[in-house]
């Protein structure tokens, strides 16, 4: 019978190894009756040496080293911090209570903290949108939430959330253009909170295999390449020039329509159409050039 392994697909539903409480025993009651047994047993090492008791000494000196094995499943636990156990590879539970604590002496156990850690990434040489080079970093600040996810699921979490936010930061800052065009438009630049918000969320969903809750994350370094800095500048200046001219255009062509309306309801002056322009011109002069003007006296008239 013939088959066609080209067709054959096996999928492995493999579930995540998720935390477990694990309760351990007061470490200073343990630590006391370890104490009291060790006691004990010398006292009893001693009478059966002093009888002559051969069997009674063995017997009190492998409750002495059995102590003293079970003494070392003594540990402690700071606070924010979590004991992973392992028990020959298998994994246990985590340890979370804090204080001297006490397990199976032969658990394997591993030190995870759960405070709050943050990074800045490196400055990282990017594309936007637009295609235009850019130098952008990120201040990401996390916390580890799953210590099983952490050291079970990743090898090496701390250097996986390195990794992981560097490349949400990349992929990020081809997604937005560094300034607005339109308005309305979401830039790097002019909206910071929006791109915070996004940025949080892309690094968050990267890291939700490793047991790790990302708390905030910014951009904390944003700046063009080098090689195109200078071009950009002077577009910046650029548009900032024709933005200011712009207002200062629509401020004189209000002062303009003003000054002509009251002129128009003063009975005092009449101005034809041309007097107007004349006027009209003058007055643009003055009020948008970008150097003083100087007052010309005009003895006779224009229509000569």
């Amino acid at each position: 019978m013939d088959a066609d392994l080209g067709d054959v697909v096996i999928e492995e539903d493999e579930e995540m190894i998720q935390e477990r409480t694990r309760h351990t025993a007061p470490g200073l009651l343990m630590l006391l009756i370890f104490i009291i047994i060790l006691v004990v047993a010398g006292l009893g090492i001693f009478r059966a040496a002093r009888v002559g008791d051969v069997m009674g000494a063995v017997a009190f000196v492998a409750v002495l080293v059995i102590d003293s094995l079970m003494m070392t499943g003594l540990f402690t636990v700071a606070p924010n911090e979590g004991q992973v156990l392992q028990l020959f590879g298998a994994y246990r539970g985590t340890a979370r209570d804090e204080g001297l604590r006490w397990a199976n002496p032969f658990y394997s156990k591993r030190r995870i903290s759960l405070r709050v850690r943050n990074f800045e990434s490196a400055k990282l040489k990017v594309n936007d949108t637009d295609g235009n080079p850019i130098e952008i970093a990120a201040v990401v600040v996390w916390r580890v939430i799953d210590t099983a996810e952490a050291v079970f699921e990743v090898d090496e979490y701390e250097h996986y959330v390195r990794v992981q936010s560097e490349a949400a930061v990349r992929g990020l800052a081809t997604r937005y253009p560094y300034d607005a065009h339109h308005e309305g438009e979401l830039s790097l630049r002019g909206s910071t909170d929006d791109v915070a918000r996004a940025l949080q969320a892309q690094i968050q969903e990267r890291l939700a295999k490793a047991g790790v809750e990302v708390i905030e994350a910014r951009i904390s370094h944003l700046a063009y390449s080098p090689e195109i800095a200078a071009a950009m500048l002077r577009r910046q200046q650029a548009g900032a020039i024709i933005a200011a001219r712009t207002k200062i255009v629509e401020g004189a062509v209000g002062m303009v329509d003003m000054a002509l309306d009251m002129l128009s309801r003063s009975s005092r002056v009449h101005l034809d159409e041309e007097r107007k322009a004349q006027m009209v011109s003058n007055l643009l002069v003055v009020l948008c050039g970008d150097k003083e003007t100087q007052p010309v006296v005009n003895a006779g008239t224009i229509y000569q």
